[in-house]
């Protein structure tokens, strides 16, 4: 068979070149076919809803099909272990979580610093929830645990409840750390419980809300935030805790002020630490396609960094502040605080937000790299469960790091088992390995911080390229960032979300708005006004928004239309009512004076009749024709009036002509409402009031290209009646260009005799 028998006519023209896709075109524009309006459509007939195909036996089955299909749902790895292929994938995978895990060592102690908690529940957070995420999440290169921006929003709650929880002026550093692992580990359940809520009602396009632009200004504003939190464990500077608005500036504000009081030891140490990560980093770029894994720069800085601790002291000798005890071993389960439930509402669900928005963009770009699809909704129920179990076990809220997601895939890593053994690697240090951290300097750790926001910071470059490209985005780029750095990280979101779901909807208040003509021997049309070659068709105006029609944007659109319809509509349709009011009133007057001279003739008469009373019969009959005499000028009047009225009732003296108003020079409007997406209250009675206006100046309305749902919600809206039918609704706007071609709206014509009244 050959490829124009296989495939229909549509096909062909994609295949052809573009002349000849051309020609065929015009061929079909020639061929004459039935011109469909709404109620041509109709009477076509649609499709019902489906029959239902699938019978199941009995209950029982029906039972039993759901269970399975909602337990390998909600258990991924039920789905993908069993497939899993051993040979290819399980050396890399071993290598990628050995990668992992030594980078997710010093990162976990140095974010639980960041979220104002002992280093320990760093290590619980890298080791809970990657397990957990390995078992329900759909994402094969993410790496769950320990992230900045998260443990940034952690740190932030944590210093602002704490001291408030223990009510007591001087506080003991033993009790204050139980009482914020209290709070982390409380909001982490909470977050998980929001999570997980999403995920269950398939919520999970609320991350829809947070555009690209939105979240890198976030995440850039965050990394300031971090790097400002750290700045008291380079300088050794004991800070007070702010919180709220403007809580960052006034911590710049108080580093400045306590420079002077900084330690040395502390700063060299730091200042040795960010150098040599820096040049490790370098070093990895450099040698990247000669190394089968990254050189591990955090661990060799840790290792080396506590040893050089512990063999100068230098916590004694030079005051540098290190980790101190790290308990080893597993900590039992604790129940949240529900008292402090009501406190962290509001931080846990904008914290289940944000993880949840960096988790998901970052799974979308790796399952469209590596061609495999990440279920949203099951990845908010993968990261609840992650983060209300490890609450549970004393664990603060987490999502997925950048740098370890990249690593987790640079090195070989094809599936979740890499986070599991990563996970595994974890649990070692925490049950044999993690006391000889005991001299490690948090300096040390401050420095990793600060070097890992490298990534983030660079996103301040976005300014530059969404300068050249879209300055929208760059606005709400803008707002987000400077929102953030005020506000704090929770009101910050908040603004920026509301302020570009504001800047969405004034953009739709002022979208493009065009005049169509028709590209010559085609149904095609375009606007005129960017197409040389399309011509508007003469007597007929085709108007059409980019955007779709709602309360916001109803009055534009009409004042729009009629400005680029080249006719003062309001103006005219004033002028003619104007117009005929005078013609009211001069009717009215003529009637008053007819009604005044026939009340003269009858008075007369019944003068007449009054004078002759006492006359003969004989003199009486001729008094009595006299007085007809007398009556029939007022008779004839009467006549006169009524055959004149008659008369007057033939030609229509209501028109703009017979006005001696200026006529438009198109008598057809047609709208293209392709774009319309829903109708509302206000827009129903835009498009109702449109009708009205146009008919007032003689010019009849079409609409054409509405979809079948908006179709259906203007028959809900009872838009059609006697005057607007669905006939007046087309399948497409040539469909309605041809109809009203073939019926212009009729004008008749007058007498000049009545143009004078």
């Amino acid at each position: 068979m050959g490829l124009a028998d296989a495939s229909g006519p549509r096909d062909m023209q994609a295949l052809l070149p573009a002349t000849r896709a051309m020609e065929l075109r015009k061929q079909d524009y020639h061929m004459e076919r039935p011109l469909l309006n709404q109620e041509h459509l109709e009477e076509l007939g649609h499709w019902g809803s489906a029959p239902r195909t699938r019978q199941w036996r009995t209950w029982l089955q029906c039972s039993r099909a759901r269970a399975h299909a909602l337990l390998l749902q909600r258990l991924p790895i039920l789905v993908w272990l069993p497939r899993y292929p051993v040979r290819d994938w399980l050396l890399g995978d071993l290598l990628s979580g050995l990668s992992v895990a030594i980078m997710q060592l010093p990162q976990g102690l140095a974010y639980a610093l960041l979220a104002g908690l002992p280093p320990v529940f760093g290590l619980y957070s890298s080791f809970y929830p990657v397990f957990i995420y390995f078992l329900f999440g759909t994402s094969r290169h993410i790496s769950v645990g320990t992230f900045a921006v998260m443990s940034v929003m952690v740190g932030s709650v944590t210093e602002s409840l704490a001291p408030q929880a223990l009510n007591d002026s001087t506080i003991n550093e033993t009790a204050r750390d139980a009482a914020r692992v209290q709070v982390a580990s409380t909001l982490s359940v909470l977050v998980g419980l929001f999570q997980v809520g999403l995920g269950l009602v398939h919520f999970g396009f609320v991350v829809t809300y947070l555009s690209e632009p939105l979240v890198r200004g976030y995440t850039t504003a965050a990394a300031v935030q971090v790097f400002v939190s750290q700045l008291k464990y380079v300088f050794e500077l004991h800070l007070s805790s702010h919180s709220g608005p403007l809580s960052l500036i006034y911590t710049v504000l108080e580093v400045c002020w306590k420079l002077p009081d900084s330690k040395v030891g502390t700063m060299v140490t730091a200042a040795v630490a960010g150098v040599v990560l820096v040049l490790v980093k370098l070093l990895n770029d450099k040698l990247q396609q000669q190394l089968p894994m990254p050189i591990p720069g955090e661990l060799l800085t840790l290792i080396g960094a506590t040893s050089i601790s512990y063999g100068m002291d230098l916590k004694h000798r030079f005051k540098v502040s290190v980790v101190g005890n790290i308990p080893t071993g597993l900590v039992s389960p604790v129940a949240p605080n529900a008292q402090l439930f009501s406190k962290l509402m509001g931080s846990a669900f904008t914290i289940a937000l944000v993880g949840f928005a960096i988790a998901i963009s970052l799974g979308k770009i790796f399952a469209l790299r590596h061609s495999y699809r990440v279920d949203s909704n099951q990845e908010l129920v993968a990261l609840g469960l992650s983060n209300l179990i490890g609450g549970i076990f004393r664990c603060f809220p987490v999502s997925c790091s950048m740098s370890r997601s990249l690593v987790q895939e640079s090195t070989g890593g094809n599936s979740q088992v890499a986070g599991a053994v990563s996970s595994f690697f974890i649990l070692l240090i925490i049950v044999k390995l993690g006391e000889l951290f005991h001299d490690l300097p948090k300096a040390v750790l401050a420095a990793i911080v600060i070097v890992n926001l490298k990534g983030m910071l660079r996103q301040l470059s976005d300014i530059c390229s969404l300068w050249k490209a879209n300055r929208a985005d760059l606005l709400i780029w803008l707002v987000t960032f400077i929102a953030t750095i005020l506000l704090n990280l929770d009101l910050g979101l908040v603004a920026a979300v509301i302020f570009s779901l504001l800047l969405v909807v004034v953009r739709t208040q002022r979208p493009h708005y065009s005049i169509l003509g028709q590209v010559p021997d085609t149904d095609i049309y375009r606007d005129v006004a960017e197409y040389s070659e399309a011509k508007e068709v003469p007597g007929v105006k085709v108007f059409r928004s980019s955007a779709t029609v709602y309360f916001a944007n109803a009055e534009f659109y009409s004042d729009a239309l009629k400005q680029r319809c080249g006719v003062d509509v309001d103006l005219l349709i004033s002028q003619k009512k104007k117009l005929l009011k005078k013609q009211e009133q001069l009717k009215l007057k003529q009637l008053q004076k007819e009604k005044k001279l026939q009340k003269q003739a009858t008075s007369s008469k019944d003068t007449s009749v009054s004078i002759n009373v006492n006359t003969s019969l004989e003199d009486m009959s001729n008094n009595v024709e006299d007085c007809k005499v007398m009556v029939s000028p007022g008779d004839k009047m009467e006549d006169a009036t009524a055959s004149g009225q008659e008369d007057s009732k033939a030609p229509d003296v209501s028109t703009l002509k017979a006005l001696g108003l200026p006529q438009p020079d198109f008598h057809s409007l047609i709208l293209d409402l392709s774009a319309l997406s829903f109708v509302d209250t206000v827009c129903l009675k835009s498009l109702k009031n449109i009708f009205r206006d146009f008919r007032e100046i003689e010019v009849e309305v079409y609409m054409a290209a509405c979809h079948s749902p908006v179709v259906s919600q203007l028959e809900a809206g009872h838009f059609f009646d006697a005057s607007v039918t669905k006939k007046h609704l087309f399948a497409s706007v040539h469909d309605a260009v041809t109809f009203a071609l073939q019926h212009p709206r009729p004008v008749p014509d007058s007498p000049v005799s009545v143009t004078r009244l």
